[in-house]
């Protein structure tokens, strides 16, 4: 399965719960989630709650990356495939390709018939 399939299948699946679903949501938030949500904070000029739950930590690190204009790290992985597919796909194929010239002072070391040693 490629990247793109396993990403398209994820957009459909459970693999991206609502925070308020999660088993452990209510728990204090990560170290992680601690230092980049007080990065974000910071950046937007928000005030900082060190006081969130796992799940209010991750619903509010979604908002302030849309209002900072930063991306998921998903996001930023998909947005580099797609922009390797397209550059792939401007670039001609191995058969449209002309092939290296030779520079002028390059042997040739095929040799004509009958001039063989």
């Amino acid at each position: 399965m490629t990247d793109k399939q396993l990403q398209d299948q994820a957009e459909t699946s459970n693999m991206k719960k609502d925070p308020a679903d999660w088993v452990t949501g209510d728990e204090p938030m990560t170290g992680a989630q601690k230092s980049y949500l007080k990065t974000l904070s910071e950046e937007a000029h928000e005030p900082f709650d060190e006081a969130l739950s796992k799940g209010a930590a991750s619903s509010r690190i979604e908002e302030l990356q849309a209002s900072t204009g930063r991306k998921p790290p998903q996001q930023v992985a998909q947005q580099s495939a797609e922009q390797s597919a397209q550059q792939s796909a401007q670039q001609p194929a191995a058969e449209e390709r002309q092939p290296p010239s030779r520079s002028a002072g390059a042997k040739s070391t095929s040799t004509a018939k009958g001039n063989r040693a």
